[in-house]
């Protein structure tokens, strides 16, 4: 049970932050909440993983804030712009999402070999592939006009 708690508490740590932040469209009340709870999980389980799981918490949390349209930072941001608020909460959706995947293929690798290094090198990958994609997407497809 131990091995299975380290391996996969970085990515419900991720996971629990993302949702929490969306639902309360605060990150820093998130960070509030999360941090302390998850350096006591990572104190009892496995100390070295505690960075990465710190950090898990932090990009769900940002992510969950960028994500939601009543996050303060959202609804001030569309104003200042003058822009339409769902409008602007669209635009944000999929930089947010190449991130949060990154990030999540990161964490998964981190939690399966424990290296920080190789799991940097697959989070970096996975942007790469994500902007490849994108890039070969747009230039097969028929522009729309």
């Amino acid at each position: 049970m131990r091995i299975s708690v380290q391996r996969s508490f970085h990515s419900f740590s991720f996971l629990i932050a993302s949702i929490m932040s969306l639902a309360t469209g605060t990150s820093w009340g998130t960070f509030g909440i999360m941090l302390p709870i998850a350096v006591q999980i990572s104190a009892v389980t496995d100390i070295n993983l505690l960075i990465p799981t710190l950090s898990a918490v932090l990009a769900g949390s940002v992510f969950g804030d960028h994500c939601t349209p009543i996050s303060d930072t959202t609804i001030l941001s569309s104003t200042g712009a003058g822009a339409h608020h769902i409008d602007h909460v669209i635009t944000q959706l999929p930089y947010a999402f190449i991130a949060a995947f990154s990030s999540a293929v990161g964490y998964l690798v981190v939690g399966f070999t424990e290296s920080l290094m190789l799991s940097f090198a697959s989070a970096m990958l996975a942007i790469i592939v994500i902007v490849l994609l994108q890039k070969f997407i747009r230039k097969t497809s028929p522009v729309m006009e």
